[in-house]
């Protein structure tokens, strides 16, 4: 199936941090994938820039290698990738200094009416000043955009310094807050499978949905990034901005148009109808965690606490399991269990929409206490959407049901490249569309919420739980939601029990 889209306006995209992982991983093969679909202009240019002294011609190489290492030798086309290496340039540039901007602002003004994105793949410590450095240097035009990676900021207060320093330089609609998890194609279905399909919107609210989860668990530690996860953990890496949004896009009501203001309208109206945490119920509706020494795929890992730059004693956590709810109308009664963090046994994103039983079971003895249906949304991996329905069994000697899913693999059923999330939201930027990013309110809706749970869990004075490194969490985290008479979903584990 062909991806390709009409070209669009020329632009130079100036990448801060652009030797860093993320460029390497992301940013510089989404963008290498637009220009395989033939959608970038031809004087378009990527200008990576970062403190260390680089050429033009080393950067080249080092784009080169990044992109058979992440795009594949096999996939790369031989013509593109030297059209694509011809259109990056390099500028050794201090964020915090003079240092190189004098040389980004003449590059630049050899193409003064393109669009220009500064993608700030940086610490976000660094984002006012970065902006304050544009503005100084009268790099911007009234089509300049700036791309925040999250977090915003550490907490409530560090998000608002962020957003009045970048707010004070860039107009908010020239203010693009990303979140990858908005840009992947089981995510944007979530709004195309509500509301373009009768099928569902009727029982979309407490009178259909027992309850939701939402899943997001990674097999990897703390990696590299020790210094920085210690001081950051799972709320404030995974929750605090993924789920959040995963969430508002299951629980918003119609927005009356899918322009860019309607949808993060209905977001917001979600993060402002959440119920708070108290300290009360903080050790009955939270639960953190930290791992222990375990195994992963039949290899031993270590602990967290034993983790490079890991503070002796941390208590930071890399399990969170939540118990949230939404307070209106639809949702009235209807709980979200939200659960995220390292060393999991699986690396897996997906959203399980639990329905409620049939009010009366006809069938035989032995299928009364099946599982009623459900609908499970996978972001990732094999992106996939499926449909558990109960079905009888062909053949005679009596009525046998058999639990199975109508299934939408994006895969089988769209061939081809599927485009990255970086793709879209890249090329989103381009074009002034900001439907799939976050709004100032959300980002500091999100953290008011999340904020007050952390001080809970500071002022209880109790460590996380330890879980077993390839296990599902603490043991908490399962009784919070048995609590309930309701289970984690397990796909691998042949679904609820029961079925």
């Amino acid at each position: 199936m062909n991806f390709s889209q009409p070209i669009i306006e020329p632009f130079d995209y100036i990448v801060f941090g652009g030797t860093g992982d993320l460029a390497k991983r992301k940013l510089l093969p989404a963008l290498y994938h637009r220009d395989l679909d033939g959608q970038l202009p031809e004087t378009s240019r990527i200008i990576g820039s970062a403190r260390a002294e680089m050429t033009r011609k080393a950067f080249q190489t080092l784009v080169q290698k990044s992109l058979e290492e992440f795009v594949g030798p096999d996939a790369l086309d031989k013509t593109v990738l030297k059209r694509f290496l011809d259109r990056l340039y390099f500028i050794s540039c201090d964020a915090t200094a003079a240092r190189g901007w004098p040389d980004l602002a003449k590059l630049l003004n050899h193409e003064p009416r393109a669009i220009r994105v500064f993608y700030l793949a940086t610490s976000p410590e660094l984002y006012g000043t970065i902006a304050d450095n544009i503005h100084a240097h009268k790099l911007q035009t009234p089509e300049t955009r700036i791309v925040l990676e999250k977090p915003i900021g550490h907490d409530l207060a560090s998000a608002r310094e962020i957003n009045d320093r970048v707010g004070a330089v860039f107009e908010e609609r020239n203010i693009f807050r990303i979140d990858h998890y908005l840009g992947k194609e089981t995510v944007q279905n979530l709004l195309v499978l509500r509301f373009a399909n009768s099928l569902f919107e009727p029982v979309w609210n407490h009178n259909g949905i027992d309850h939701v989860q939402i899943t997001v668990s990674e097999t990897v530690g703390v990696e590299e990034r020790g210094g920085y996860y210690d001081h950051t953990g799972a709320m404030r890496d995974m929750i605090q901005n993924h789920l959040m949004q995963l969430l508002c896009l299951v629980a918003i009501e119609p927005p009356s148009t899918l322009d860019r203001e309607a949808v993060r309208d209905e977001k917001i109206k979600v993060l402002k109808s959440l119920a708070p945490i108290t300290q009360n119920e903080i050790s009955t509706k939270t639960v953190r965690g930290q791992y222990r020494a375990g195994a992963i795929n039949g290899g031993p890992v270590k602990a967290y606490a034993d983790e490079k730059d890991i503070v002796p004693g941390s208590t930071t956590e890399t399990f969170a399991a939540l118990k949230v709810e939404v307070k209106n109308w639809r949702w009235a009664g209807v709980p979200f269990y939200l659960r995220s963090g390292k060393r999991l046994p699986e690396k897996v994103s997906e959203i399980v929409i639990q329905f409620k039983p049939v009010p009366y079971w006809i069938f035989p003895t032995g299928s009364d206490h099946a599982q009623p249906n459900r609908l499970v949304i996978r972001v990732q991996p094999n992106e996939h959407i499926r449909l558990h329905l109960w079905t009888k069994e062909p053949g005679p000697g009596g009525l046998r049901l058999r639990n199975a899913p109508l299934n939408l693999s994006f895969a089988e059923t769209f061939k081809g490249h599927l485009p990255d999330a970086y793709e879209r939201l890249l090329m989103d930027v381009v074009r002034g569309n900001a439907t799939l990013f976050m709004r100032r309110d959300e980002v500091e809706a999100a953290w008011e919420w999340t904020e007050s749970i952390l001080d809970a869990w500071k002022n209880s004075g109790e460590r996380p739980k330890l879980y077993t490194a390839g296990t599902w969490g603490p043991s908490e985290a399962i009784a919070m939601i048995v609590r309930d008479n309701r289970t984690w979903f397990d796909e691998q584990a042949g679904d609820f029990p029961g079925d």
